[in-house]
């Protein structure tokens, strides 16, 4: 396969999780702020905060309202990460593409970018019921790519943008909930503090799987879920584990070693999912355990990007 028809097929899937996320993101506090007993204060600013974007959300806009994040978030074409920009990218990489993807899976694509560039122009009634369709629409592409898509190199390209993006996602959600929450430590254990963890889980589509193994909502078990658990597919060592078959596959390099960048960093940081302890999480404190985390899938991403899409000279020689 072509590098570029990778790259392609790769940063669409990465795009459209990262759109689908971005939903979820927002959720959250909307999910929260339902719940929040009456006379507490809507949170935004950490929204913003948990995606790295103050400096260019500042640039652009005065406060941190809902109508503000909201706008910026999902469809402010000036912002790369935005869910309308995300979108417009998946799709111009999926155009590149075409003859390789299925027509179902374009088809989608198309119908899901206009949507949302329908309802940037419009604007919406319903936040949530947007952000809904929105993950409806993610799922129905994952879906369509698993039953119409050979299961060859360009979909091991596709499931592995996918499986990073979820990853780094799951653990932003989670950091979200370090950045809104408290407003004081007082609030800690309280029935305040569970409605949070729950919109948290809810964000994730966790709520029901988690209930069924743990029963209570606990904290660390809900890291323990989202982070460590193997099984449930939104979780990051799941992630993993199945982004890294996906690597070797493409590679044709045995389990248990590595012959690229890729695959290194991968295996470094899947061992250390597996052989970590809740307790070791938190004595590192769990914010300061996602960004750490978070600086580690970026060099899975580079190291993707210099084994399977960088542009090599001819000959072995640079100028």
């Amino acid at each position: 396969m072509l590098s570029r028809v990778a790259d392609s097929i790769y940063w669409m899937s990465r795009y459209i999780e990262r759109a689908e996320n971005v939903a979820r993101f927002i959720d959250v506090n909307l999910l929260m702020i339902l719940d929040l007993p009456a006379g507490s204060s809507e949170q935004w600013s950490p929204l913003v905060s948990a995606t790295g974007d103050d400096a260019k959300f500042k640039a652009r806009y005065g406060t941190t309202d809902r109508e503000q994040v909201i706008q910026f978030l999902a469809f402010d074409r000036e912002n790369p990460n935005s869910i309308v920009s995300c979108l417009r990218a998946a799709r111009e990489s999926a155009r590149s593409v075409r003859e390789i993807i299925s027509s179902d899976m374009w088809e989608q694509i198309n119908t899901f970018y206009l949507m949302v560039n329908a309802a940037a122009d419009r604007g919406i009634e319903s936040p949530h019921d947007f952000f809904q369709q929105v993950k409806q629409g993610g799922h129905l592409f994952e879906g369509l790519t698993n039953a119409t898509f050979s299961h060859g190199e360009g979909w091991h390209f596709c499931r592995v943008g996918r499986l990073l993006e979820r990853a780094d996602k799951t653990s932003r959600i989670l950091d979200v909930k370090y950045f809104i929450l408290l407003p004081a430590v007082s609030d800690i254990g309280t029935p305040f503090d569970n409605i949070q963890w729950a919109a948290v889980l809810r964000s994730t589509s966790a709520l029901e799987m988690f209930r069924k193994q743990y029963h209570h909502i606990s904290p660390d078990n809900i890291i323990d879920f989202l982070v460590l658990d193997r099984e449930f597919p939104r979780a990051i060592h799941y992630c993993l584990v199945q982004a890294q078959e996906s690597l070797h596959a493409l590679s044709g390099t045995p389990a248990g070693t590595f012959r690229n960048p890729a695959e290194q960093h991968m295996g470094q940081l899947r061992a250390e999912l597996a052989y970590i302890g809740m307790q070791q999480i938190l004595n590192q404190g769990l914010h300061e355990f996602l960004d750490a985390l978070q600086t580690k899938l970026n060099l899975i991403g580079d190291g993707i990007f210099e084994t399977f899409f960088a542009l090599r000279p001819i000959g072995g020689t640079e100028r």
